[in-house]
């Protein structure tokens, strides 16, 4: 139990995740020894311990990340979109509810976020609700990206481009709308279109920022 216990304390300085204000790391050590517990008839004693008890540990550390703060996390700590900032977005200018994942994770996601973090205005500034004045000028950036896509777009990227990113709708609604069926069983109508048409959209639109013909500042 002594060398368990020290290969456990070995990791003290790396769990960082100071968000999850009710969860520190004795709690992590007291969750990774029980753990270690359920498996224990998995060891081969022939083997060091050592190796062993640290596998674990890491692979429970990284399941412990994604069950309490990434499976909540906004959708914008993944994207590409958002991969130069942690408030700028290269599509909508700001990460706000104009992105349909954003508004999605928003709806869906955000209060259990906003539960089990606590977070301060100073270090986690987008963690914090969108403040009105802000509103304008993500309108406006969003405003010339709908422009340009209407002229560059073909006229059913456009139709989805409408239904998606200015009316909000969801991939369905918006599959329903543009008359897409289906015939596999348990498979939404639409689901293969929809995807390509967002994957040729956004490619367009990143194309096109990238190439600063859209004006975003």
């Amino acid at each position: 139990m002594t060398q368990i216990n020290l290969e456990i304390s070995k990791r003290r300085a790396k769990w960082n995740l100071t968000a999850i204000s009710w969860m520190d790391f004795s709690d992590v050590s007291q969750i990774l020894r029980i753990h270690i517990f359920k498996k224990w008839h998995l060891y081969n004693h022939k083997k060091p311990l050592a190796p062993w008890v640290n596998r674990i540990i890491s692979n429970q550390i990284k399941n412990l990340i994604r069950n309490k703060y990434s499976n909540f996390s906004r959708p914008c700590l993944k994207c590409a979109a958002a991969a130069q900032s942690e408030e700028d977005c290269a599509i909508y200018g700001k990460q706000c509810n104009n992105c349909p994942l954003y508004a999605n994770w928003e709806k869906s996601k955000k209060n259990a976020h906003d539960t089990k973090l606590t977070v301060s205005i100073e270090n986690h500034s987008q963690e914090i609700n969108d403040m009105p004045a802000d509103s304008m000028e993500i309108e406006t950036v969003a405003k010339s990206i709908h422009i340009k896509m209407e002229k560059v777009l073909k006229a059913i990227e456009w139709k989805a481009y409408k239904l998606l990113y200015i009316e909000g709708k969801d991939e369905e609604q918006a599959a329903k709308l543009m008359g897409y069926k289906t015939s596999e069983k348990n498979r939404t109508a639409g689901y293969k279109q929809i995807k390509n048409l967002k994957k040729s959209i956004i490619f367009k639109v990143k194309k096109y920022l990238y190439n600063g013909e859209i004006d975003i500042y």
